[in-house]
């Protein structure tokens, strides 16, 4: 099965009736145009995306297939996160996260709550925030939810 578009969410069809597979797109996946993957019901799926892709990404949830028996939606697996949250008397602190995070050309989400944030994890940057002063970190699993994000695009990019 070849998927070239994003048909929708999932949210947006009447799935009474038909079968719904899940392929499986980790974070670092997103924005990429072409992947060869199996759905969990073992549906070999082909995705080739236009370049709208490499902004937007694929969402959990999105319909990439749709027939009268059958859709193939994404979904986006948890991934060890780090939580970072800045407290409120060292709001100032803030800009100096977003920078360093920035800098390292990482994903930055805004968290569930005021003046908290995620990146996923690696070990570097949890080090080099634990030692910011203000700032709260702690390693977590937790899905990404892309329409948090602040970053403009997320891509593995090495200098």
């Amino acid at each position: 099965m070849l998927c070239e578009k994003i048909l929708g969410r999932l949210s947006d069809f009447s799935t009474e009736g038909k079968s719904i597979e899940y392929v499986e797109i980790e974070w670092h996946e997103a924005f990429k145009k072409i992947h060869k993957k199996v759905t969990d019901q073992g549906t070999e799926v082909g995705i080739r995306l236009d370049d709208s892709v490499l902004t937007r990404g694929l969402y959990e949830g999105d319909v990439l297939y749709a027939d009268n028996e059958k859709i193939v939606a994404v979904h986006t697996p948890p991934c060890d996160v780090i939580y970072i949250a800045v407290r409120p008397d060292h709001l100032f602190m803030t800009a100096k996260v977003c920078y360093e995070i920035g800098n390292r050309h990482a994903p930055l989400f805004y968290g569930e709550e005021e003046n908290t944030f995620i990146t996923p994890y690696n070990e570097p940057m949890i080090a080099m925030l634990s030692k910011m002063h203000g700032i709260c970190v702690e390693r977590k699993t937790m899905t990404l939810d892309f329409d948090r994000r602040i970053s403009a695009a997320i891509h593995n990019h090495h200098h």
